[in-house]
């Protein structure tokens, strides 16, 4: 069984609680604000959801976590750490946070095996290539990985041939080859129909349930796995709400986040949005 152990010495070492720590971060692209002084602080082993509509800002907050995007200079109290370090290089630091992305599953749409789509986790690639050295022990590790995500009879399939869910489930696989800190999901229920969908939350579960942080980021409530205790809502580039997941998904606040009337319905810890 894959042994999932988070990895506190960083913290400890920086003397910080954070796995990710940003306030008064703004990001301008093209000339648009898509994050306006942003603040917000992620514990090591805290489950979140970021909810917003099409265009509020969370998947470039996600962007600006990874150093796609760099926040302006501020003369206000500006800070932008994760694992309590304000500097990292870029490939260190995709090996701490494991992203998931529609981007990312676009891009795999071509014929590589499922185990290389696993093993090129270890090298940031997509596939494995001639200068890559593949050891032993990376073989042994991807392995582990889709059978802790009861995927390991797909090894030998082609990607291009899965399901969307499935292929979606390699992916996480290829995310969690360093034991990152955190896996981050981006959008993450995309063409998933009510079967992946659950599949897939079920897998997420059994993620957040091994102590790696969970940081979700959608605009469907259907997405919130009941391990998840807290929500942050953004629109516009700020965030609008954030704490704990009963107090902040109820019908007035998803009503003025979306700008229509929304009733929120909860069963057994999953949130649904009726309109």
């Amino acid at each position: 069984m894959i042994k999932m152990v988070q990895k506190m010495h960083y913290s400890r070492r920086n003397n910080s609680p954070f796995l990710l720590e940003l306030k008064n971060v703004t990001v301008v692209r093209c000339g648009k604000k898509i994050l306006d002084s942003v603040s917000i602080s992620i514990e090591e082993g805290e489950h979140v959801a970021i909810i917003g509509p099409n265009g509020s800002g969370k998947s470039s907050l996600i962007k600006t976590f990874t150093k796609e995007y760099h926040p302006l200079a501020s003369t206000d109290e500006f800070i932008l750490k994760i694992m309590g370090k304000d500097i990292w290089n870029v490939f260190e630091l995709r090996k701490l946070l494991g992203i998931v992305s529609g981007d990312i599953q676009q891009t795999y749409c071509r014929q590589i095996n499922v185990l290389d789509v696993i093993l090129s986790g270890f090298f940031s690639s997509i596939g494995i290539y001639y200068n890559h050295d593949v050891t032993p022990e990376m073989e042994n590790r991807a392995r582990e990985i889709l059978e802790f995500l009861e995927i390991l009879h797909l090894e030998n399939r082609l990607i291009c041939e899965l399901s969307t869910g499935e292929a979606r489930r390699i992916l996480i696989g290829r995310a969690l080859v360093h034991d990152p800190y955190a896996l981050v999901l981006d959008e993450p229920s995309n063409s998933l129909d009510l079967k992946a969908l659950y599949s897939f939350r079920e897998c997420i579960r059994k993620i957040a349930s091994s102590g790696k942080s969970v940081i979700l980021v959608t605009h469907n409530l259907q997405d919130i796995i009941p391990e998840i205790n807290r929500v942050v809502l953004i629109r516009e580039g700020k965030i609008f709400r954030d704490g704990k997941k009963g107090d902040i998904l109820t019908d007035a606040n998803l009503s003025e986040l979306f700008s229509l009337p929304v009733r929120v319905l909860e069963k057994g810890g999953f949130y649904q949005a009726l309109i």
